[in-house]
């Protein structure tokens, strides 16, 4: 640290720890109490919230199912918490929700709480604001999706890792430590798979590789660790794999390495395919990113003088936060299966490092990255009034527009934001610069997210389920033609039946083919035969169904679905009274727009 950094520091040594408390209490309120505002939406929000709710439904929770057809793409680990939260709460939007929403509030709190024993308490305190205020971070930590929980629990057991091997930390404190770091990538493992365990392994080699830290292994508890690891990792997949021998091939050969090492799933990107997704998901500190990347390498490492002990040890936590944000970014940009939510591990290793550089960079150093913020805050005011021009024929460009509206609001924060922090930056309130980009910009993301649902109802099953609720009676035959929407089964709150379709249910389908109907034919006979059916299908493919003479009256189109039911059923009155109303066009295969918030979809 320079003399010059050094006299900031004990000028500012950060907010209160009452101030502290409150503003978490506050960040918890909004995180938390947001996560049920919006509708699901595929494919992840729909799939990660149905799998639960059939382990729930069947009451098997070794065996993940989806659409009733075996699903073994993913550990259990997500599904478990949030059919354990069905089972306490019922079953709802928050709730599908709750797992990644806890994990990303609970990892940004342990992130700051281990910068602070590593580093300072302002750094500590930086860290936090920081990850909650970047956009990636909070918007995965309300999105249902596998990544938030793997990503927390990976960079869990990379802070237990680092407290540790920290040089202050005596023999029992590295052992109980390590025996977390163990526990975390164990959970890990249950998230995701291998990766749990690979990527930490991975960076830990690499670090000792470049820097030479040969004693560190003997450190690392690895017997005792081991049996901790494996008493949490293991169960599941020798209980799972004794119930389904086809379990092994497919999850371990086929979904963790075809996956990487071959394009068969369809997930291609070019190198450079993660880096837009970066430069987007550290806003609004990507003025801090390079530079606090760039001298995170040539930080001294933290020994054991510096705590007053005669420990010897060394660690240079800065650097092995940048191999492990470096080589994970790697690792997936070389992959030939991408996806944009693989990365997220990297964000609390890379806040840190940001938080390190805000702490020790000298006076008024920051002013340009503040004003870069509001610099891009003013392009964003200027540049959402063109949201419209994203309009289609699902989501209308009036959607957009709505949408754009409060997105400049956030955009508003980040330039007010901006120029605020400048100004306290300018006098030497470091922290109060710091706090208030985060506090707007923290702010400004979560409306901008939460607003998504204008676009996302678009996308979403819960309007059509509402719509067609006066047909649907329990046990009755409801197919899906053509097309499998993710959210459909959560909304209805029961499983369908696939006609013509298999996508990434090919390997159930495979075993359980007598859950599937394979053709329009086949699905015509069984339809005459039925009591009170429905199908839901594109429009695009009720022409077929047309040819077949199937009879059928349409209760429900829009741009994205039809649904059909079958003329002459008793349905109930309250279905009578509302076919009652409908349009007599849709039966003739006329277009039609149903209005949704004064806009069509």
């Amino acid at each position: 640290m320079s003399s010059s950094s050094a006299d900031f520091a004990s000028a500012d040594s950060g907010p209160g720890r009452g101030l502290v408390w409150a503003l978490f209490i506050v960040l918890a309120v909004i995180w938390l109490g947001t996560l049920g505002w919006r509708d699901l939406v595929p494919t992840d929000e729909g799939r990660y919230a149905e799998i639960p709710r059939e382990m729930v439904a069947s009451g098997d929770w070794v065996t993940p199912r989806l659409d009733g057809f075996k699903y073994f793409e993913k550990p259990p680990l997500q599904y478990w918490a949030t059919a354990a939260t069905y089972e306490l709460f019922g079953i709802g939007q928050w709730q599908a929700r709750l797992w990644t929403g806890l994990t990303g509030l609970l990892a940004l709190l342990f992130t700051g709480w281990a910068g602070t024993r590593l580093f300072n308490r302002r750094t500590g305190i930086f860290a936090a604001a920081v990850l909650a205020s970047m956009f990636y971070w909070n918007a995965m930590s309300h999105i249902n999706t596998l990544d938030m929980g793997t990503a927390a629990t990976m960079s869990a057991s990379l802070m237990a890792f680092l407290l540790a091997q920290r040089p202050d930390a005596n023999r029992t404190q590295t052992r109980w430590w390590m025996w977390a770091c163990w526990a975390f990538m164990a959970l890990a493992v249950l998230s995701k798979g291998l990766i749990g365990i690979l990527l930490p392994g991975a960076t830990l080699v690499l670090y000792t590789l470049i820097y030479r830290d040969w004693a560190l292994w003997t450190r690392l508890s690895i017997v005792s660790g081991l049996v901790i690891f494996l008493a949490i990792a293991a169960p599941w997949f020798v209980w799972v794999q004794l119930r389904n021998p086809e379990f092994f091939h497919y999850f371990f050969i086929y979904q963790q390495f075809t996956r990487f090492l071959t394009d068969e799933l369809k997930r291609p990107g070019p190198w450079w395919y993660f880096f837009p997704i970066l430069i987007l998901g550290v806003l609004p500190w990507l003025g801090s990113l390079i530079p606090a990347l760039w001298s995170s390498a040539f930080q001294p490492a933290l020994r054991g003088a510096a705590f007053g002990t005669s420990s010897g040890r060394r660690l240079h936590a800065h650097a092995l936060l940048l191999i492990w944000a470096v080589f994970i970014f790697a690792f997936f940009s070389i992959s030939k299966s991408k996806l944009p939510s693989y990365i997220l591990p990297i964000f609390p290793a890379v806040a840190l490092l940001i938080a390190s550089y805000l702490d020790r960079a000298p006076r008024r150093a920051l002013r340009w990255q503040f004003a870069l913020l509001a610099i891009l805050g003013l392009a964003a005011v200027i540049g959402f009034t063109q949201l419209y021009r994203l309009g289609n024929a699902i989501t209308p460009g009036a959607l957009y527009q709505r949408f754009g509206w409060w997105l400049e609001v956030t955009a508003v924060l980040a330039l007010g934001g901006g120029l605020l922090a400048w100004w306290w930056e300018a006098r030497g309130r470091r922290s109060a610069a710091v706090l208030t980009t985060a506090i707007a910009m923290t702010l400004g993301f979560s409306l901008g997210i939460q607003q998504f649902q204008i676009l996302g109802r678009t996308a979403s099953t819960k309007d059509v389920v509402q719509a067609i609720r006066p047909w649907l009676h329990p046990g009755q035959p409801f197919y899906t033609v053509g097309t499998y929407d993710q959210t459909l089964p959560f909304y209805l709150n029961r499983t369908v039946t696939l006609v013509g379709y298999e996508g990434e249910l090919h390997f159930g389908i495979t075993q359980q083919p007598g859950l599937w109907v394979p053709s329009d034919a086949e699905f015509a006979r069984r339809w005459r035969a039925d009591t009170l059916p429905l199908a839901l299908l594109p429009p695009s493919n009720l022409p077929a169904l047309q040819a077949l003479h199937l009879p059928m009256t349409v209760i429900y189109r829009s741009s994205r679905f039809v649904v059909i039911a079958k003329p002459g059923q008793d349905y109930g009155a309250a279905a009578r009274a509302a076919e009652a109303r409908l349009p007599a066009a849709w039966n003739a295969g006329a277009a039609l727009t149903v209005p949704v918030d004064g806009a069509t979809r």
